[in-house]
C-alpha cells in the first residue's frame, strides 16, 4: 500500500452539476467532474495524443476527448472500445464545503 493523502483541490461551490474543472494537485493534471450529484476525478490527459479533457463533451458518464473523439467513463477511467486502456481515477470526498482528492504520495 502507498502513502495516501487527502488533498484539497477546490471549494464544492466552484463546480456545478454537469460541469468540468481542471485542477493541478501534487503536480498532476486532474479533471474534476460533477455528474448526477457526485464528484469524479480523472487524469486530465488523453493517452492517445495527450490532449486535455476540459473542452471535451460530457454525456452522462462518458467524456469525449476534444482532439480525436476517444471516449472514457468518468466512473472508472475505461476507454469505451478497449477496456485495457484507462485513465487514472481518484477518489473524491467532500468535507466542510471543500472537495478533496485521495493522492498516493509514493513515487
Amino acid at each position: 500500500m502507498g502513502n495516501v493523502k487527502l488533498v484539497p483541490c477546490l471549494n464544492e461551490s466552484e463546480i456545478k452539476e454537469g460541469q468540468m474543472k481542471s485542477v493541478r494537485v501534487k503536480g498532476r493534471a486532474i479533471l474534476i467532474v460533477r455528474q448526477t450529484g457526485q464528484i469524479f476525478a480523472i487524469e486530465n490527459r488523453c493517452p492517445h495524443m495527450g490532449c486535455s479533457f476540459e473542452k471535451g463533451i460530457l454525456r452522462e458518464y462518458m467524456i469525449m476527448c476534444p482532439c480525436h473523439g476517444w471516449k472514457f467513463d468518468i466512473r472508472n477511467g475505461q476507454y469505451e472500445l478497449i477496456k485495457e486502456i484507462a485513465l487514472e481515477t481518484y477518489v473524491c470526498k467532500i468535507q466542510n464545503g471543500r472537495v478533496y482528492i485521495e493522492i498516493n504520495d509514493d513515487v
